[in-house]
């Protein structure tokens, strides 16, 4: 930019209208698309609000003419003219400023632009490591701009409805002590205490049950929270959660305040009505009819029994698996036009079911009224049952799991599930909510050979099972909930211990003994002698429910600045080493792993 003054702007790129024709006006942005038509000069300006079209025209100066001449895509400009109708005929129908242009009489270059590493457009092909080193570009385009608008749009919604409600917004610390919540944390050392170390927090939960402790009553918070765990499509080392919490309350208060929010929320930001009431699964029945503890409600291929019908075929898988106690499932994938069940495609259905621990996957058609291919052969004495019991219709593809282990035997052939609902295009631009409940309060690890929380240690056994947790703890079911939106988790809660013996016994049957649990949590053992309330709460996850709004598939396209697949950041190349003097402050030396 010269020394002359900047221009500076009088408008927004997409707040003109037919209404302003004949008005002066200054706009300031980036050259999205530069068309030079020799005497004609066409310029689309944007900026984060829209596009207008600039035209130099030919009986423009020399001085103008050399300006728009010495334009590059994405050069930042100011552009003094006069608002004027387009002819109808080169009206855009496609911009929200497509009735008018700008005649420009003077244009400023206000910075200038390298080559660009990728285009700026609605979105763009580049890999996304590519983006992600120029980010600062990438979230120029207007898909990222959309997103990150709906980002910010999904949060003021949610602050909104809290703030109208009473709650209190708290801010709780993110220098906290290492606690083991599932994760692994990231540890800040301290300068001041070498050899000790602060923990980023995983969540607030401790600090929001002091809270309730306090008496604050109901507590919310956009929290930042941080687990030092590979990263994947809906997951980051460090996310944001809305985090809440409140006293005096049982698990339907806490289920119809998350429905009564998303609703609100939907309807601000997308004026989509969400149902007042959400279904509801109990664990055990969402493992059993679809998979997992987490379905996507869109459609609606379920898993069934198959032992009726199984242990009266000759196929020895089946009936020797039945015969140790075993399970047998099945599902029907409905004949879609565009997918053909081939051998190949069977073997990708085959691949998912694997991954969950399944030998396996048995199949056969439906053919003429008849069962084909696959295992058919052996179900030759009662065919006329098996199509009668599972409803199969021709064309159909009948697919089973065998697993001793019940838990398995579903996620494996869940898991086809999925695959079969995104394959066949049965994901609707819908939104399917559903709560889970009742869920294990604890589940056994193998590897350590002890019990262990199946979500944290603070959730409140339900009152059935109080007298049976030592001596039983395999069928504890905890007053555990979770929302899941169109099969992804959105959202982890309980109503949480507030008695201190009770909350010791189980802390005892996570292999936390009282002297290691005092060690551990003693500021939140000591602060329940005095009077804590019965609470609860829930914190649903910030990116993914925008990810899910935004119709994408991963979180990194609704965060700002994410890191990779890798767990890095290529436009600032963190995690990165720092200088000696900074580690010999922190007393800290680094010990660099032996190659194998």
């Amino acid at each position: 930019m010269s020394e002359e003054v900047f221009l500076q702007r009088t408008e927004t790129c997409g707040s003109l209208r037919a209404s302003d024709e004949g008005k002066r006006v200054i706009l300031n942005g980036w050259v999205h698309r530069d068309r030079n038509h020799g005497a004609l000069h066409f310029i689309n300006l944007r900026d984060h609000y829209g596009l207008t079209q600039v035209v130099v025209d030919d009986d423009a100066s020399a001085e103008l003419s050399a300006a728009a001449a010495a334009l590059k895509l994405e050069y930042c400009i100011a552009v003094e003219g006069i608002v004027r109708k387009r002819p109808d005929s080169m009206i855009n129908p496609d911009m929200e400023t497509g009735e008018i242009e700008v005649k420009a009489e003077k244009i400023q270059i206000l910075s200038q632009c390298d080559v660009l590493p990728f285009m700026i457009d609605e979105e763009t092909n580049s890999k996304e490591d590519f983006r992600l080193k120029y980010r600062f570009l990438d979230l120029r385009s207007f898909g990222m701009q959309k997103r990150i608008k709906l980002r910010h749009e999904i949060v003021k919604a949610i602050r909104e409805y809290f703030y109208k409600t009473d709650f209190m917004e708290i801010e709780t610390p993110t220098l906290i002590r290492s606690t083991p919540e599932g994760a692994r944390d990231f540890l800040v050392p301290s300068r001041i205490y070498q050899g000790k170390f602060f923990a980023l927090p995983q969540s607030p939960q401790l600090y929001k049950q002091l809270l309730m402790v306090s008496g604050m009553d109901k507590y919310f918070q956009i929290a930042r929270c941080y687990r030092d765990e590979d990263p994947r499509g809906d997951r980051q080392l460090e996310f944001t959660q809305l985090d809440v919490e409140m006293s005096f309350v049982k698990r339907d208060d806490v289920l119809s305040l998350m429905e009564d929010l998303m609703g609100e929320v939907f309807k601000k930001v997308q004026n989509v009505e969400l149902p007042k009431k959400f279904v509801r699964l109990a664990y055990n029945d969402a493992l059993n009819t679809y998979g997992c503890d987490k379905p996507d409600l869109r459609f609606g291929i379920e898993l069934h029994d198959a032992a009726s019908f199984a242990a009266n075929s000759t196929f020895s898988l089946f009936t020797d698996t039945l015969k140790a106690g075993g399970h047998v499932k099945y599902l029907v994938a409905p004949k879609t036009e565009g997918v053909d069940y081939t051998r190949k495609y069977i073997t990708a259905l085959e691949d998912a079911a694997k991954v969950y621990g399944a030998k396996g996957m048995a199949w056969m058609k439906v053919q003429e009224g008849k069962l084909t291919g696959g295992v058919s052969k052996y179900f030759a004495e009662n065919e006329a049952e098996v199509i009668k019991e599972t409803g199969a219709k021709e064309g159909d593809l009948i697919c089973f799991v065998a697993h001793e282990d019940w838990k398995k035997c579903c996620n494996s052939l869940g898991a086809v599930r999925s695959k079969l609902g995104a394959d066949l295009g049965l994901l609707s631009d819908s939104y399917a909510f559903c709560w889970i409940v009742d869920f294990p309060l604890f589940e056994y690890n193998e590897e350590e050979g002890h019990w262990e929380a199946a979500h944290h240690m603070f959730s409140m056994p339900q009152e059935e099972y109080l007298d049976t947790l030592e001596s039983d703890p395999g069928s504890v079911k905890g007053d555990l909930y979770d929302l899941v939106l169109n099969g992804y988790e959105l959202a982890s809660g309980s109503i949480r211990i507030h008695d201190i013996e009770l909350q010791k016994r189980i802390f005892r049957i996570c292999n936390f003994p009282d002297d290691v649990a005092q060690e551990r949590f003693g500021f939140l053992l000591d602060a329940f002698k005095f009077s804590p309330p019965p609470h609860g709460g829930i914190a649903p996850g910030i990116d993914r429910l925008c990810m899910i709004m935004s119709k994408v598939n991963t979180i990194r396209e609704v965060i700002a600045f994410p890191k990779n697949t890798a767990a890095m950041s290529p436009m600032d190349n963190c995690p990165e080493t720092v200088e000696p003097k900074q580690l010999e402050e922190l007393g800290l030396s680094i010990v660099k792993k032996e190659e194998k």
